[in-house]
């Protein structure tokens, strides 16, 4: 898909099909994200891919927020490895640069999303059995679409540029 579309055809999906996506599918999507920047290259995000039963029951108990998806992309970010200086680190922002990317490419794979931060962290880590340097950041459901949804109308109202942007 050419990238333009890819931006403007992005929409955050709250209605998916119950329709699962294929392991192939969903590794092109992973492997275009991979991509992204982050700080220092030290690529801290971390990627579990939610399907089971077991794994999607576990996402259910921690956010409202999956819509029906047969696949949850639990991002998260190895803090250790993440690169730090004084009192910051770049984890979450690494993390978040690399899931607007999958995102991206999910839509570039013809995939529906929605970026999801409502849900229990603590709850998450516990479920997951995530190492204390692992943080996760968000859900991103992903999936196909139900015919009937469309895009919220709030998606298509923009500030104009000359509201946010100076140029010095």
């Amino acid at each position: 898909m050419e990238f333009e579309k890819v931006i403007k055809d992005r929409f955050s999906t709250r209605s998916f099909k119950n329709e699962m996506v294929s392991d192939e599918l969903i590794n092109k999507v992973l492997e275009i994200a991979r991509s992204a920047p982050t700080a220092k290259n030290q690529q801290p995000q971390k990627v579990f891919v939610v399907k089971s039963e077991e794994g999607i029951k576990k996402i259910d108990q921690i956010s409202p927020c999956r819509y029906n998806a047969p696949v949850v992309l639990l991002i998260c970010s190895d803090k250790s490895i993440a690169w730090t200086k004084e009192n910051y680190s770049t984890y979450e922002m690494d993390a978040t640069i690399f899931g607007t990317h999958l995102i991206l490419s999910a839509t570039n794979f013809g995939l529906n999303s929605v970026w999801v931060e409502m849900f229990d962290k603590q709850k998450t880590k516990e479920l997951f059995e995530l190492e204390n340097n692992i943080e996760p950041i968000c859900l991103i459901p992903i999936g196909y679409k139900n015919d009937d949804f469309n895009p919220s109308p709030l998606h298509y109202s923009r500030k104009e540029l000359s509201e946010f942007v100076e140029y010095k």
